[in-house]
């Protein structure tokens, strides 16, 4: 997910918090039950090659939600291939050797030769200032040559046109640090579709339109990150927060390596990483469970068993001082604050989750009423933990967008006095329980749509161990304690564990302070 979008989700999320609040004091305890129950009705089911299937009966509507969670994600790529889990969210949709094409003799032959042409266009570009600019100029012509007749042969829109005529709905792909997930809805007598088209994609994968796709994450980078102050500062901020680990990669990768990336290279990082046991699937809806588990075991079970691949085992080393960023551009002030902070697996995992709600969730959150609402200094401020990924010790982030007048100092001033707050006194008790109900409350409405706990189940049983582990989050959130949110914030929002980075606008880069 691009910084952006996320920002525009937090903001979004914050201004419909109160309503959700007097919406979670009412059905809380409602539905607290009902959150135990979904975890009795659910089946599990193992296949021999290790690819797991995690099913809930669900007859309130004829249709089905269907979600496949890979997990590998831009943490698991090396340096000259980021970027490169990506580009199978692209590849999501573009058929197999028989799906998809025209004629795929013919299409596999001409593909080959691209192959072939595009790897001695990769020898000419790392020569750099000494490449053959005439050689360059033959191959780049022969290169567009191969792909128009390539083109010819493949329909890489089939797939998502047969989806489409028999009713799915969300139809999609996501990429993550930790994660890839192919997911829609469809009828529920659709269901032998689904796993005839979804185990083809992972059995039978070509990369078709691999180098077309390509030109379009390179035009996706340029728009999100390289003309967007917020991209590159949030990518400059990744990288400076992490010297070590992969978490330091921007998702959508590095504009070179995506330039130099072969069809090759990403069929083997498929092959390493698309294993049956590194994969799981939930099914969610009007189907019937033994049913599902018989054409699980007839199409799915058609993938060879292979070995999961290893997990990442850089660490990234303690920091043992403030870091900084500061870009200057033509635009809005934006400053942000990261504090390394332990994975999702760890104990304090929900303090940081209440941390977050009191600091930053809805009207009467602390950074609104104090920046927004008292001092008007910012006009959107916000806290989440989990960037970029939850895997892996990761970021809380602190943001602030400030006012017209006001600046980043001062913004950045008032952030920390609202942490020290947290450093130094307790929070009250009824504060504590509002944002209980309302993380609880939110939890359990995630659980009303199919696609969304087919993804929280998937994504549970990676991120947390065991899908089983989403129904304790409840208690989870219940046991911390105002003692529990004083002693996380000052053992982790301290000086030497921040990073931070900022825009400043070009006709203000001297920013003046502000008068106290």
């Amino acid at each position: 997910m691009q910084w952006s979008r996320m920002i525009v989700t937090e903001i979004q999320q914050r201004l419909c918090c109160f309503v959700c609040l007097l919406f979670a004091l009412c059905t809380a305890t409602l539905y607290a039950a009902g959150f135990e129950d979904v975890e009795q009705k659910i089946r599990e089911h193992v296949l021999a090659n290790d690819m797991k299937f995690i099913i809930l009966e669900r007859h309130d509507a004829p249709v089905f939600s269907g979600y496949i969670y890979v997990n590998v994600g831009s943490a698991d790529e090396v340096y000259g291939n980021t970027g490169i889990a990506h580009v199978f969210e692209h590849m999501a949709f573009k058929g197999t050797t028989t799906l998809g094409t025209k004629g795929y003799d013919e299409e596999k032959a001409l593909m080959d030769k691209m192959d072939d042409v595009f790897d001695q266009l990769r020898a000419q570009w790392a020569k750099g200032n000494h490449a053959d600019a005439e050689k360059l100029g033959e191959l780049e012509a022969e290169f567009k040559q191969l792909q128009e007749e390539a083109s010819r042969y493949s329909d890489g829109e089939e797939y998502t046109k047969i989806l489409e005529q028999e009713g799915a709905v969300g139809v999609n792909a996501g990429t993550s640090a930790d994660w890839t997930a192919y997911f829609y809805s469809l009828p529920s007598n659709r269901i032998e579709l689904w796993m005839a088209l979804e185990s083809e994609r992972f059995i039978d994968p070509v990369m078709r339109e691999f180098f077309k796709e390509k030109d379009v994450i390179k035009e996706e980078r340029r728009m999100r990150t390289e003309s967007s102050p917020i991209g590159r500062l949030i990518e400059e901020l990744q990288g400076l927060s992490y010297l070590a680990h992969p978490y330091g990669h921007p998702i959508i990768g590095h504009m070179s390596d995506i330039n130099t990336t072969t069809r090759a290279e990403a069929l083997q990082f498929f092959k390493e990483h698309y294993t049956p046991g590194n994969m799981v699937a939930a099914i969610i809806g009007d189907v019937n469970a033994d049913e599902v588990i018989q054409m699980a075991e007839k199409y799915f079970g058609r993938m060879p068993a292979r070995p999961n691949p290893p997990r990442v085992e850089t660490a990234e080393p303690k920091q043992l001082g403030e870091r900084r960023i500061k870009i200057v551009e033509q635009t809005q002030p934006f400053i942000a604050l990261a504090y390394h902070k332990p994975e999702v697996r760890h104990p304090d995992n929900a303090v940081f989750g209440a941390i977050t709600d009191i600091l930053a969730s809805g009207r009467t959150s602390r950074l609104y009423k104090k920046l927004i609402r008292d001092e008007k200094i910012s006009i959107s401020a916000g806290a989440f933990p989990g960037f970029p990924g939850d895997k892996y010790s990761n970021l809380f982030l602190f943001y602030s967008f400030p006012a017209q007048g006001h600046t980043n100092a001062k913004n950045e001033e008032m952030i920390l006095a609202e942490i020290e707050i947290l450093k130094t006194e307790l929070v009250s008790e009824a504060e504590l329980k509002k944002v209980k109900t309302l993380a609880k409350a939110g939890l359990i409405r995630s659980l009303r749509s199919n696609s969304g706990l087919a993804g929280m189940l998937c994504s549970a049983e990676f991120l947390l161990g065991d899908w089983r582990e989403l129904f304790k989050s409840l208690e989870r959130i219940e046991k911390v304690t105002s003692e529990d949110i004083k002693r996380v914030a000052n053992e982790y929002f301290v000086d030497a564990n921040r990073s931070v980075g900022e825009i400043v606008t070009s006709t203000d880069d001297d920013e003046k302070e502000e008068s106290q």
